[in-house]
């Protein structure tokens, strides 16, 4: 895959889609660290009611979140699904937090993108791709958060080797476009994953991408 083509792809989507105007910084790192705890395995959809239900109930900081008791976290969450092992994770990151970092994760937006990023994964229900997801949306840093949908999506469209796992499929990413568009990269290819290149059935005929797949279904 060449970078002349994955820049295609790019341009392309960004005139299929209309992306929200934000910042990498609209959110606090504490508070994109428990939605996307929230968020995994969960639809976007309950993954908001859950954060909603948690923020009215509680303040969302390292301190409330610790000293809360698990089954109203629990409660909080149940729309989400897998709440209990979720509601266990969030007292135990944030007692960590508190305990570690003094109740304060801004530090991690002065810090070197792989030591903090280390950091992170070292917290109890984060992996790389929560990590990532935090890195890039509330400490502007350079990395590409690999989720189902993007996954999908980079292998079929040749942007990743088939095979690769979550770090070769972050690295080719990466390798193929500019750091500034990082964000942009994400949100479009998660975006064309939803509407287009599903899972199943992809709709292969009306992608506006497929003159750039190999893995296009072609209808006789």
């Amino acid at each position: 895959m060449t970078r002349k083509r994955a820049v295609k792809i790019l341009l392309t989507l960004r005139k299929t889609f209309t992306l929200q105007k934000r910042t990498t910084s609209s959110r606090t790192p504490f508070r994109t660290l428990i939605v996307t705890i929230i968020s995994q395995n969960t639809a976007d959809g309950n993954t908001a009611k859950a954060f909603e239900n948690l923020s009215k109930q509680f303040q969302i900081t390292p301190e409330a979140l610790s000293n809360a008791e698990k089954s109203k976290i629990e409660e909080c969450l149940k729309v989400a699904g897998l709440y209990r092992n979720k509601a266990k994770t969030i007292k135990e990151v944030s007692k960590i937090i508190m305990e570690k970092f003094h109740g304060d994760l801004t530090w991690i937006s002065s810090m070197p993108l792989e030591e903090v990023r280390n950091a992170l994964i070292q917290l109890p229900g984060v992996g790389p791709k929560t990590a990532d997801v935090v890195l890039l949306f509330s400490a502007q840093k350079p990395t590409i958060p690999i989720d189902t949908h993007v996954d999908r999506v980079s292998k079929r469209l040749g942007l990743a080797t088939r095979n690769g796992n979550y770090e070769a499929v972050r690295e080719s990413l990466q390798a193929l476009y500019t750091q500034k568009n990082y964000l942009d990269v994400h949100m479009l290819l998660i975006l064309l994953g939803r509407e287009y290149c599903k899972a199943r059935n992809p709709l292969c005929e009306q992608c506006p991408v497929n003159m750039f797949c190999q893995s296009r279904r072609v209808q006789n």
